[in-house]
């Protein structure tokens, strides 16, 4: 099967086999696709929870308990929660955790290529955290892009996946102490493997039509 087909036949799954596990080696391919993921100047503010005990997945599933109740059934039933969560803080430690990690790795040909994307990256966080001042809404833009990844990931994979807005974040904050290790929970996906009672595996998907949502010129 190609991406395509991936992308024509994940779904979002309503109900778990909470019998079904997934594997060391799956979980860590997960890891990869969740930190290999693009972002803004490879400024990457984020940090990901994942979930396999009881303990762990009933914390999140607090989460949901006001605003989404079959969403906690659904945290506890999948054999691994994802918890993508924001740097809440760009700071001058970090900028220089990236740059050194960034040399590390040898993603400098030059001494004046470095500088560049020194320059580059501290000046599109500089942006958005003087003016507008919307730090935390733009990281927020790059763990949504992680979550994309990850969806198409997980299908790839042929595991089923849930995206879950319906949570209320600051309850994962005080559950995982979250905010003093200065990040902040955004969004949670659960995976695993459907069971028989998930209604919307047999239900075709549906999308507008290409002339209304594409302009080619």
């Amino acid at each position: 099967m190609n991406i395509v087909e991936y992308a024509k036949t994940r779904y979002t799954t309503k109900a778990y086999d909470p019998s079904r596990k997934l594997t060391n080696e799956q979980i860590q391919q997960i890891k990869d696709i969740l930190r290999f993921t693009p972002s803004s100047v490879n400024s990457q503010p984020w940090h990901f929870i994942l979930a396999t005990s009881d303990e762990a997945k009933a914390k999140i599933a607090k989460s949901a308990e006001n605003i989404h109740p079959k969403n906690v059934v659904n945290i506890k039933d999948a054999a691994l929660v994802i918890v993508l969560c924001l740097r809440t803080d760009i700071s001058d430690g970090y900028l220089e955790e990236l740059l050194a990690q960034e040399r590390k790795d040898g993603r400098f040909p030059s001494a004046e290529f470095e500088k560049l994307q020194e320059a580059a990256r501290r000046k599109f966080t500089s942006l958005h955290k003087y003016n507008p001042k919307d730090l935390k809404h733009w990281a927020e833009k790059q763990v949504y892009i992680s979550l994309g990844a990850i969806l198409l990931g997980l299908a790839a994979l042929e595991i089923n996946a849930t995206p879950m807005e319906g949570i209320e974040p600051h309850i994962i904050d005080e559950e995982f102490n979250l905010k003093e290790k200065g990040f902040s929970a955004s969004v949670v996906v659960t995976a695993g493997y459907s069971s028989e009672d998930d209604f919307n595996a047999k239900l075709p998907k549906s999308r507008l039509p290409e002339e209304k949502i594409f302009t080619e010129i």
